[in-house]
């Protein structure tokens, strides 16, 4: 190797190791962390944040809300059911478990929300009462069939409507948990099934307060 060829190819591996620093600084400096370790506790964020859409929505409480102003606090949403056998009530013990693992500051910036994909008997009341049960502070979100249909596709979380006419009829849905940023846009996913001991190692580097100001 020439002594040209040697001072190429040491300028070329000086770019790549300073782009490298760079790249590292800028997702340091946006709290996401180490990719690699985001990704290997199952959390996929998105190139672009995703902006929600304008639909409106009713709470636990039987308030009205519009999805596109969740702001203010990192959220994870769930679309599941109340009547779910088996994926909801152990995702939510889960989240309730995983709450117990972070940081108090990191509980501070977050909340969960369960979002009905079975509006016809997922009333507010009944949505309280089984939030209440896993813990008092998890929200959560219905309203109309065709509504939430829309929230969902908008997220990429699709779920397939049931037959309500059967007795005891099941509804097929994702196990994924949507990330919203404080902002209110999507900044993306975090994979089922999860691993609450490297979730809770990740989390607290990703979920920052919102800025002041």
């Amino acid at each position: 190797m020439t002594r040209t060829q040697i001072t190429v190819f040491v300028l070329v591996a000086l770019v790549a190791l300073v782009l490298g620093l760079t790249v590292n600084k800028v997702l340091n400096s946006k709290g996401q962390g180490d990719p690699t370790a985001l990704l290997d506790a199952g959390i996929v964020l998105l190139p672009q944040s995703r902006t929600l859409p304008d639909l409106n929505l009713l709470d636990q409480n039987g308030q009205a809300v519009a999805v596109n102003q969740l702001k203010g606090q990192w959220s994870l949403l769930f679309f599941g059911y109340t009547f779910c056998p088996d994926i909801c009530p152990a995702t939510l013990a889960q989240l309730r478990q995983l709450q117990g693992q972070l940081p108090a500051q990191t509980l501070a910036n977050l909340q969960i929300v369960l979002v009905s994909v079975d509006p016809n008997r997922d009333t507010p009341e009944q949505l309280k009462k089984y939030l209440d049960y896993f813990d008092a502070g998890f929200i959560g979100f219905t309203g109309e069939e065709a509504t939430l249909q829309k929230f969902a596709n908008a997220l990429s979380i699709p779920y397939i409507p049931a037959d309500t006419s059967k007795e005891n009829y099941t509804v097929d849905h994702s196990g994924n948990l949507v990330i919203i940023g404080p902002d209110g846009t999507q900044r993306g996913f975090i994979r089922a099934p999860l691993n609450n001991a490297k979730l809770a190692a990740q989390l607290p580097g990703l979920i920052q307060p919102a800025p002041r100001g």
